[in-house]
């Protein structure tokens, strides 16, 4: 089949969705005129209109295209950890599920979309939504998180506000976009503040997800460990470039860590996804059951998919803010 015959069924759909939509309380209204164009994880994207059929590949994605309004836009959404924000609960409903874990690709094509939108880039291999490349043959074009893709010099929050901005500029919703990134880079002013009042020294373990009795935890390179360093702690796996290195609950007691963060990814259903799966193991494991941490039970659980980036990871962040504050007092 050639491309043009491809986008035809895309194109129509697209446009038999938009007339036939029926109006939300606040609908989002697509841009009608003036190219937009970006740059997302290696690749320029050019939008001559703002897209009508958007399908994001994972639940951050989705919530992401939600606080920015255009829920009446996404023609699916896939690979679900948890529920949604209550916020989002209504228009959420609407919204078709490609399918509960990874995308792949006979139904996202199937959702005939004019933009697919990821936080991990990859979610587009050949074996799941199809490559990046393949999808820009059939003129749909793919946006990447940029936290996905760091440069080195950025850290992961001002890489998501680019994010919100990038998709309010493609979305026809800029103001949207720009009010969420102020909400947001107020909450990050208000965690540095109380940081820069926190006792120096205290250090803290981010325990992720636990996969075959071994710990994931947050390395350098995340989000995790830069909201440590706007909290004013320090996170003991800093000197591990990876976002979530896998490591050991012996290595994890050596590091010595005053503070404990517990992911709870309990609607993934893994085994070992629950804070209090963790919880126990911890309780059970020699040496990390004797850590000060454990004794004086200075644990903090978080909702996993807060620790990734998303509009939620605000949310975790006022709460690490508010629990340290509980745990070791600003001066």
């Amino acid at each position: 089949m050639s491309r043009s015959a491809r986008l035809v069924p895309v194109l129509a759909a697209a446009v038999l969705a938009a007339a036939c939509a029926t109006p939300e309380s606040a609908p989002s209204t697509p841009a009608s005129s003036g190219a937009v164009a970006i740059d997302s994880c290696g690749k320029r994207l050019t939008f001559d209109g703002s897209p009508g059929r958007v399908v994001a590949l994972d639940q951050s994605s989705t919530e992401t295209l939600l606080a920015l309004g255009v829920g009446d836009r996404l023609a699916g959404t896939a690979n679900l950890k948890t529920k949604v924000s209550p916020q989002y609960t209504e228009v959420y409903a609407k919204i078709p599920v490609l399918s509960p874990k990874v995308l792949t690709a006979e139904p996202l094509r199937a959702a005939n979309p004019d933009l697919v939108v990821a936080s991990f880039k990859e979610l587009f291999t050949a074996d799941r939504a199809g490559t990046r490349d393949e999808l820009e043959q059939l003129g749909v074009p793919t946006f990447v998180s940029a936290v996905n893709c760091p440069d080195g010099k950025t850290e992961p929050f001002e890489r998501m506000f680019r994010d919100f901005e990038d998709l309010g500029a493609v979305l026809g919703v800029p103001d949207r976009a720009g009010h969420l990134v102020s909400e947001q880079r107020a909450v990050l002013d208000q965690a540095r503040a109380a940081g820069e009042k926190r006792p120096d020294g205290l250090k803290v373990v981010w325990v992720y997800s636990v996969f075959n009795g071994i710990p994931y935890v947050a390395g350098k390179s995340g989000m995790a460990s830069h909201m440590s360093r706007l909290a004013g702690v320090t996170n003991v796996f800093d000197d591990v470039d990876q976002e979530w290195p896998e490591v050991s609950w012996d290595e994890v007691a050596k590091r010595q860590p005053d503070v404990i963060v517990v992911g709870d990814l309990s609607e993934r259903g893994n085994p070992g996804d629950s804070a209090a799966e963790k919880l126990a193991m911890m309780r059970e494991h020699p040496a990390v059951s004797q850590l000060a941490a454990m004794r004086d039970a200075k644990i903090i659980q978080l909702p996993g998919i807060e620790m990734d980036p998303s509009v939620r990871t605000v949310d975790a962040l006022r709460t690490l803010t508010g629990k340290l504050d509980e745990i070791a007092p600003r001066g």
